[in-house]
């Protein structure tokens, strides 16, 4: 299954809404499918005082790497530099 963000908000009143969840769909980004599914995970999370919300888009949620959840100390290169010996590009005397 695929994860998906969805971006709702409420209509226009006193105390208006809006955030983001995820939820999981198989279904293809943009289908009927999906946007069913990322309305009843919408009704199943926030009850029934999300039944006048509207789901704007949907988009895909991007994906987490275990590596980027822990810290890794990077490693530190104390050796000296390589010396460079720079080349001319041309012969001189020539034209």
């Amino acid at each position: 299954m695929k994860k998906y963000r969805a971006h709702y908000k409420s209509p226009h009143s006193a105390n208006p809404v809006n955030g983001t969840f995820e939820f999981e769909s198989d279904s293809n980004a943009g289908s009927r499918a999906n946007m069913s599914d990322a309305r009843i995970k919408m009704l199943e999370t926030f009850g029934k005082e999300a039944v006048s919300w509207q789901i704007d888009k949907i988009e895909k949620a991007p994906s987490r790497d275990s590596s980027s959840d822990t810290f890794v100390q990077p490693q530190l290169d104390f050796r000296e530099p390589k010396k460079v010996i720079h080349h001319r590009k041309f012969k001189r005397g020539t034209l």
